[in-house]
């Protein structure tokens, strides 16, 4: 468990006064310098905290999932691996609910596509030729996405290769709070493969375009919205949601059932 893990475990359980909070992040983090940058610098970052009357909580903790505000993000790259690769394209939905309450699209400026990511996006260096730069794109992205959670279809790639990126800008890494849908999918949704090609197509989606950003963002908010429908009653607040879609497959889909 890394240390963002480890405090919002604590949060989880209880809150804190600001004063208790502030001596909590120093002990997580082992940090010399002032607790109160290192608490400016999580909410900078992403990290859903609230302050009220002088009491420091965990939004995500409190909201209930029906109202909890959600980002759906695809990326298409260049490459697998952050530190030689780079975003190429990106698409993302904020969803309250059943409702789409805005979207993000771009295409990313790079100096050279391979042929394969070519074949299999059917992006070409023409369409990247007067895209805006990286820094941009992301940066306006981190601005769309605040505090809310981060989804992706295998959230671990495009949260942790954005998070990368932006870390190589001198920006910090990600500290919002992330679900998969391919993980609540496995607890809701009967199936014999998670992929989103085969979801879009078993499930009667029917998206015609695949990878590409926000195609694939509108797909799996749809695979999104299906398995939000077979939560379990006793699933309340956003926090709930995260742990239910990390619960054994098992035990989950008999929940749901």
């Amino acid at each position: 468990m890394n240390k963002l893990e480890k405090l919002a475990s604590k949060l989880i359980k209880r809150e804190y006064s600001k004063e208790g909070f502030l001596q909590l992040l120093q002990s997580l983090f082992a940090q010399k310098s002032d607790a109160w940058l290192l608490y400016e610098t999580l909410i900078a970052r992403g990290f859903p905290l609230f302050e009220e009357d002088g009491i420091v909580g965990l939004k995500t903790a409190k909201t209930p999932f029906w109202e909890q505000e959600f980002v759906l993000v695809d990326i298409e790259t260049n490459g697998s691996k952050p530190q030689d690769a780079q975003v190429i394209e990106i698409g993302a939905i904020k969803f309250q609910g059943t409702k789409i309450l805005d979207r993000f699209e771009s295409f990313i400026y790079a100096d050279k596509i391979p042929e394969y990511i070519s074949k299999l996006t059917g992006i070409t260096q023409s369409d990247l030729l007067f895209a805006p730069s990286q820094k941009e794109v992301l940066l306006g992205f981190k601005e769309f996405l605040g505090d809310r959670v981060f989804v992706a279809h295998n959230v671990n790639f495009d949260y942790n290769f954005i998070s990368a990126k932006l870390e190589q800008m001198g920006y910090g890494k990600l500290a919002n709070r992330k679900l998969c849908s391919i993980d609540l999918a496995k607890r809701t949704i009967p199936s014999e493969r998670y992929g989103l090609a085969y979801l879009n197509e078993t499930l009667g989606i029917n998206t015609l375009v695949s990878h590409r950003a926000y195609a694939d963002a509108l797909t799996a908010f749809k695979v999104m919205q299906m398995a939000l429908r077979r939560i379990p009653k006793e699933i309340k607040s956003t926090e709930d949601l995260i742990k239910f879609s990390k619960k054994g497959l098992k035990s989950a889909v008999k929940a749901a059932q």
